[in-house]
């Protein structure tokens, strides 16, 4: 009898911490949401963006540590630009060098058109002397039937104009090697010209691999690895640091489709952090898939159809985030309530409020 009693006691007891652990659970489990919102557990996010080398080389030094906060443009790791610095001195010397055969070439110009000038003044000397010998062999010929003048006379002034002939026709070649020494000297122009031309091209393309070897933020954020160590060699592309942008913070989560489809582009989304559950931020829907995730191939029933779940997006205020940007952090995990019916007012629970 008194055993029979002890196994009734400890049912009872049992009974009653059963009972006390049940109502302690309806008492502080999470009252449901109102009909016209739902809700989804979801994670804190950014885009990462990676700080990279655009030439293989050897890291000089990195300038931040993880968790520092940077700017856009400022300066986070350098690489070693010795052996740059070294072509671009050589470039710089060719350049020299070209302007230099430019003044020489362009001097050439001026010296083969002087002796141009120099040929045509000669070419109309010898002209000159031809129409001269020409008229004084009329004369002899006109002359030396008469017996005016001597049949030598007449065979000098001959051999005079075939001479003067010849020394024009000279002329006039030299004329022509001067013409052909001008358009060599305007091509030795050309040619230096390009040269400047080339080494003021390879001086630019030197100079901005140098200054694309200090590294710099694309924007503002925050550091979040150091992916090498000063003195490593990294390649073509090789990453340096890692960082997130801090602008650009969302939270992506999961809905069933009845809650998915009334959402649109721009809807309010209100973000409670495990972290910081006393706050409500406020968030807008940048994004709905048009793909149901973790659902089958086929989809053949409509009970099949509303456990299909869509990726949906809501990116946190810009201004909002540059306000509380020491406090901002990716990957904490939190709640995600949208309104599903856009006439319905907030839950007070659920209207936003945001750290001072």
């Amino acid at each position: 009898m008194s055993s029979s009693k002890s196994w009734l006691s400890r049912i009872a007891i049992a009974l009653v911490c059963v009972g006390a652990v049940y109502l302690a659970w309806q008492w502080l489990r999470p009252a449901a949401l109102p009909a016209g919102f739902a809700s989804a557990n979801g994670r804190i996010e950014a885009v990462d963006i990676d700080i990279a080398a655009k030439l293989p080389g050897r890291v000089l030094d990195i300038l931040v540590n993880e968790g520092d906060p940077v700017r856009q443009d400022q300066v986070v790791a350098n690489m070693d630009t010795r052996v740059l610095r070294s072509q671009l001195r050589e470039t710089q010397a060719a350049l020299e060098q070209a302007r230099i055969g430019i003044e020489t070439a362009r001097s050439q110009v001026v010296q083969r058109q002087a002796e141009k000038r120099a040929a045509l003044a000669l070419l109309q000397q010898r002209r000159t002397e031809v129409d001269a010998a020409r008229r004084r062999v009329a004369r002899s010929e006109e002359l030396a039937p008469k017996g005016n003048t001597p049949q030598q006379v007449l065979d000098d002034d001959r051999a005079r104009y075939e001479g003067t002939k010849a020394a024009a026709s000279a002329a006039e070649a030299q004329v022509a090697a001067s013409e052909a020494a001008i358009g060599t000297a305007e091509s030795q122009v050309i040619g230096a010209q390009s040269a400047r031309d080339a080494a003021l091209a390879t001086i630019d393309r030197i100079q901005a691999d140098i200054d694309d070897s200090a590294l710099k933020a694309p924007r503002d954020g925050r550091i979040q690895y150091r992916v090498v160590q000063p003195g490593e060699v990294v390649g073509v592309g090789g990453k340096v640091l890692n960082m997130v942008d801090l602008g650009d913070v969302y939270m992506t989560f999961f809905l069933p489709t009845e809650a998915a489809g009334r959402l649109a582009i721009g809807s309010e989304v209100h973000l409670v952090l495990d972290a910081a559950p006393q706050y409500v931020i406020p968030a807008r829907v940048t994004f709905v898939a048009d793909v149901a995730q973790f659902t089958p191939k086929t989809v053949e029933t409509a009970s099949e159809r509303l456990k299909l779940m869509f990726r949906v997006k809501a990116n946190i205020d810009k201004e909002l985030l540059t306000k509380h940007l020491d406090h901002v952090k990716t990957g904490l995990p939190g709640v995600a309530y949208v309104r599903t019916d856009s006439s319905l007012d907030w839950p007070a629970k659920l209207a936003v409020k945001l750290p001072p």
